[in-house]
């Protein structure tokens, strides 16, 4: 991943464009992820869990009254 510094252009503009990039593209959370060994249950385990919370989470938003 690249991000050119322009001519007119201050560093941290640029870090912060890079920044921004990085985080767009998921590569940080995939480092996180990767960082330790995770068993293929583990993993199962995980996404299963997080499905639940986020379906949890979407029934609590739909059924809440609006006012």
């Amino acid at each position: 991943m690249e991000v050119v510094v322009q001519d007119n252009e201050s560093l941290e503009r640029a870090l912060r464009r890079f920044k921004r990039k990085v985080q767009r593209s998921g590569l940080y959370s995939e480092l996180r992820k990767r960082r330790f060994y995770e068993k293929p249950s583990a993993q199962r385990k995980r996404k299963r869990e997080a499905a639940i919370r986020r379906e949890r989470r979407r029934q609590r938003r739909s059924a809440s009254p609006r006012t």
